[in-house]
């Protein structure tokens, strides 16, 4: 007959604690993606996104997948929790991860930001509207569409050039009006 001290007790309970915590965190992880990816489509947010700002990003697959994984890690942080290893080191390894995260989002974003801020700035200034004619960069044609991110342009070939608002800013515009 094996004899079992109280303290291994109380460890045995908070290891399955532990467990219990990450598996639910785990289901919990699943279901809200799901319902995360299920309510944006419903939205039609990828499609409103390209329609309206010209982002063809994923974005449903990308704000499900982030909801997932972030569950994931906060389910690992009390099951940790649990085990009593909430220590500093945690926390660093916590920082850690939110500093590689923000870096690799400034790094995705690093093109789009200033063109989706050309974007504002060209729409409250009104400096470029649909069906004006413009001369940029050696480019010459009808303004189709002047968007958040890009501005299309149908040049006299009958092909439609993309411009990012960004570039537009930073030359020289003549517009006929």
């Amino acid at each position: 007959m094996a004899i079992v001290d109280i303290g291994q007790q109380g460890y045995l309970l908070r290891l399955a604690a532990a467990i219990v915590v990450i598996l639910l965190g785990f289901i919990a992880a699943r279901v809200l993606s799901k319902l995360t990816k299920k309510a944006l489509h419903e939205l039609e947010t990828d499609r409103v996104l390209k329609e309206q700002a010209g982002v063809t990003i994923p974005i449903e697959e990308f704000l499900s997948s982030l909801v997932k994984y972030l569950t994931y890690f906060i389910a690992i942080i009390f099951a940790l929790n649990q085990l009593g290893l909430t220590t500093f080191v945690l926390q660093i390894i916590l920082f850690t991860f939110l500093a590689i995260f923000v870096g690799f989002i400034i790094l995705a974003f690093k093109d789009f930001i200033p063109n989706i801020t050309a974007g504002f700035y060209m729409h409250a200034k009104k400096l470029i509207n649909e069906k004006d004619n413009i001369k940029f960069n050696g480019i010459e044609g009808k303004v189709l569409h002047v968007g958040l991110v890009e501005t299309r342009i149908l040049v006299k070939k009958k092909e439609v050039v993309y411009i990012p608002n960004s570039l537009l800013l930073k030359k020289e515009i003549i517009v006929k009006k």
